[in-house]
This record gives structure tokens, C-alpha cells and sequence, in this order.
């Protein structure tokens, strides 16, 4: 539902899991602008619909559908599907408020439905790796810098960029958030466009995290310590590195200015995360199985996000920044 840039590229790999043999069909994508659905459906072989009405009536084979739309629209269009009977996946953030999230949940219950949400990092090949080296994270470096572009302008840079790494954390940490500092800036949008971020955890965990919609390079990284460990992910490379002292680093063969340091990069299985998420989540329809990023993932990582736009708010209260302040009422 939805083929902007990122609805097109749900649409693109689901016809490539049909085409690779897996048991799954495209049948149509949804857009309020013909055009641009008319386009996709012809690319990759299927029917356009304006609206979801539409498509319902039309195709009542539909078992499972992809939720890319603007986030404002994520609950009325998932809560749609899922009384119509269909398995959905909504894209991130879960939805424009706490409230919506939980409607959802109740209505997924109550329906059967099998939801996820698109928390796509979950899927990717390095943070997979990196789940069986978990011990007590207690420390995170991360930094998520793009370029500018006028794509999901909608929402502010926590909920479009740094929303991924706040999951990502929140799942690797498992321990609620204590204490939230932030401060953010608008600088070529209405909305947050960088921000900073302190969050601690009840366990003593502290995560610090960066996100930039106006840097003059890509980046995407996530650094860790835990006990005797550092760990370095970088999500574009697909690559992680493993710092472990106290062991014999001329065993690793790999590089070390310290022989009580010993490197590891364990093994990274490369693929596209989105080929993953899908395919996740279209076993756990045909399962009906828990899907790896439930909603209450999502929700979670709503919660911690709107609570750092609140802080940010009243920092901007603070030091005198009053458009900040207008930007949330």
C-alpha cells in the first residue's frame, strides 16, 4: 500500500521471491496517484488500484499486504486490511501515535492477524551476527548521517532515521529507558533534521546516538562495549568486528597493536535486508507464527521515540529555541 521509493521497493522484491520459486504472488499495489501505481504495476506485473476499497473488492485472494504509506495513514490503512482478513506489514514508525499503536495491537489480536513491523535493520546480515555475541552491552556509540533529500519529510529525523538504531539497541539492551537528554535542530526542513541523544537504562546501560538528514556523507554505524568486548557493526558494509581482551591475539590472524587484544570478524552472510524481512514475514503468514519484529517492537521503539522528540521539545523551551517548541504542539 503505497509505491513511493520505498513501496516500490516492497513491490520489486516481492516479485523477485514469486520469480525465485517462492510461494508467493504479487497481485496489485495501491496508490492514491493512478499514475504512479500504473507505473509500478507495469514494471512489475500486476494490477494498480487507487484505494484499498478497491482493491479489496476486487481481489479477495489478497492474503498479506506491505503498509508503506505516509505514517500518518499507517492505522487507518493496517486496521483496514487486518478486518478485511489480511496479514500486514507496516513500515516504520509503527504509527503516528501511541494511542493508534495500541489500537492496533488490540485489533491484531482480536482478528487473528499476523502483523509485523518494518524495522528493517532486525534483517540486517551484520546484526544478525552479532545477536549470538550479546552479553551486557553497558555502553553505545552510534551514528546514522544521510544526505539530504526530500523523502519522509513528513516526520522528524528520530522518527525516520534514528528510529532503526533505537530498536536495534532497545532489543540488544532489553531493559527500560531511565532517563532520556536530547536536543535537536530544524535546519532545511519544518521539522528536526539532527539530533543528539542520551538515553540510560535501568540495567546502567547508556546509549548515545546521533542522526543527521544534512551531513555530507552516509554513514551507519553502531559501536559497543560490554565486558572484555567492543564491538564495531557498520549496516552498509554488512561487517562486524570483534574486540575481545584478555585473550591471545596472535590467534586470530588478524592485525593487533596489543597481543591480550584479539580481533575477530565473524562471518556475515550478505543479503538484501529487505529480501529478508520479506521473506520473514511471509513465513510467519504461512506459519502464523510470531514474526520476528512484532508490533509491540514497534511500539516500543515508537515510545522511545516520541519521548526523545519531548525531550528535545523542552530543551528547545529551555535555552530559548521557541520554533522548536512550535514545531511539536
Amino acid at each position: 500500500m503505497g509505491v513511493g521509493v520505498f513501496g516500490r521497493n516492497h513491490a520489486r522484491v516481492y516479485r523477485e521471491l514469486e520469480q525465485q520459486g517462492q510461494p508467493v504472488r504479487l497481485v496489485g499495489v495501491v496508490d492514491p496517484d493512478l499514475g504512479r501505481a500504473d507505473t509500478v504495476a507495469r514494471e512489475f506485473g500486476c494490477r494498480a488500484f487507487g484505494s484499498v476499497e478497491q482493491m479489496l473488492t476486487t481481489h479477495t485472494e489478497v492474503r498479506a499486504a506491505s503498509v508503506a504509506a505516509p505514517t500518518v495513514n499507517h492505522y487507518e490503512i493496517s486496521a483496514a486490511l487486518m478486518r478485511a482478513g489480511i496479514d500486514v506489514l507496516v513500515e516504520k514508525p509503527l504509527t503516528a501515535s501511541i494511542t493508534e499503536a495500541d489500537e492496533l495491537i488490540k485489533l491484531a489480536g482480536t482478528q487473528k492477524r499476523i502483523a509485523q513491523v518494518g524495522h528493517l535493520e532486525r534483517f540486517n546480515p551484520a546484526v544478525r551476527a552479532t545477536i549470538p555475541l550479546l552479553s551486557q552491552p553497558m555502553f553505545f556509540e552510534v551514528h546514522r548521517l544521510s544526505v539530504f533529500t526530500p523523502r519522509s519529510l513528513d516526520v522528524d529525523v528520530v522518527l525516520d532515521l534514528m528510529i532503526h538504531d533505537l530498536d536495534i539497541v532497545l532489543s540488544f539492551v532489553d531493559s527500560p529507558v531511565k532517563e532520556v537528554r536530547a536536543v535537536g535542530l530544524p535546519i532545511l526542513s519544518g521539522k528536526v533534521d539532527i539530533a543528539n541523544v542520551r538515553l540510560e537504562f535501568d540495567s546502567g546501560c547508556v546509549a548515545n546516538f546521533t542522526a543527521s538528514r544534512v551531513s555530507t556523507e552516509r554513514v551507519r554505524k553502531l559501536r559497543f562495549f560490554q565486558p572484555s568486548q567492543y564491538i564495531s557493526i557498520d549496516y552498509s558494509r554488512q561487517e562486524v568486528l570483534v574486540f575481545t581482551v584478555g585473550a591471545d591475539g596472535t590467534k586470530s590472524g588478524a592485525p593487533t597493536v596489543n597481543p591480550q587484544i584479539q580481533v575477530a570478524k565473524p562471518p556475515v552472510a550478505s543479503e538484501e535486508p529487505l529480501h529478508a524481512e520479506l521473506k520473514s514475514f511471509l513465513a510467519a503468514v504461512r506459519q502464523r507464527s510470531t514474526p520476528v519484529v512484532p508490533l509491540q517492537d514497534g511500539r516500543r521503539a515508537l515510545a522511545a521515540a516520541l519521548d526523545i522528540l519531548g525531550a528535545i521539545r523542552e530543551h528547545g523551551k529551555k535555552v530559548g529555541l521557541a520554533a522548536i517548541a512550535q514545531t511539536y504542539r
